[in-house]
């Protein structure tokens, strides 16, 4: 778990998950999904889409998809588990059901969902089962949750087709529907880009991210 590396790193980092600020969260749920999403902080041209995409931990996924050319905004927060507005240490002890993810507002007129799809598969490990990594548990699961049937068949077929081309092991990723999305705590939201120099960014997102602009490197934003 990012804890248990976060204590080997911890002379060179000290552990942000254990920060105690907190923020005021602003719940999506399904049919605010399926609206066109706001962007707080520029107004968004054209249509606009939502994925919902879990790979291990959110730092990770943030910074994976943050600089894609398409992508407007990435929130890092919760979904898929019972209990209401759970906060990141319940969400840790695996006890909620929710996984960490990251909602993903892009225009699909300049990328498309299958596109995402493909970083998503090469940029984490979909074959091993709650884990990524030193990162363990059901919260650290990899899974889509679909905002439209649309979505729910580009994503299987994406798993059933794509993936497999990537990875030689049984691809385990969960393809659920969304439902309510909780906004993680504000420290966690562009965790890469305000904490690159940490241990745990070091060791574990800088290669991620890496990974991504050397093979994607015609989809990232020029500034």
């Amino acid at each position: 778990m990012k804890s248990i590396l976060n204590c080997i790193c911890i002379l060179i980092s000290l552990n942000a998950c254990n920060s105690s600020t907190s923020a005021t969260k602003n719940n999506i749920t399904q049919n605010e999904m399926n609206q066109e999403p706001k962007n707080t902080t520029t107004e968004l041209q054209g249509k606009t889409d939502t994925a919902i995409l879990a790979a291990g931990c959110f730092w990770c996924v943030e910074a994976v998809f943050q600089d894609l050319k398409g992508v407007n905004k990435v929130v890092s927060g919760y979904i898929g588990g019972d209990k209401e507005n759970p906060s990141y240490k319940e969400v840790c002890t695996g006890n909620t059901g929710h996984a960490e993810a990251c909602l993903i507002v892009f225009d699909p007129a300049v990328i498309s969902f299958n596109e995402l799809l493909e970083i998503f598969w090469t940029t984490h490990d979909p074959t091993t089962l709650n884990r990524q990594g030193a990162d363990r548990g059901t919260q650290y699961r990899s899974a889509i949750f679909y905002t439209s049937n649309e979505q729910k068949l580009q994503a299987e077929e994406s798993k059933n087709s794509m993936a497999p081309t990537i990875w030689d092991d049984p691809i385990v990723t969960e393809i659920t529907q969304a439902k309510t999305f909780y906004p993680a705590e504000n420290y966690h939201q562009n965790y890469f880009k305000d904490n690159g120099s940490e241990g745990y960014c070091q060791i574990v997102i800088l290669p991620k991210v890496l990974k991504m602009r050397q093979k994607f490197a015609a989809k990232l934003k020029s500034n």
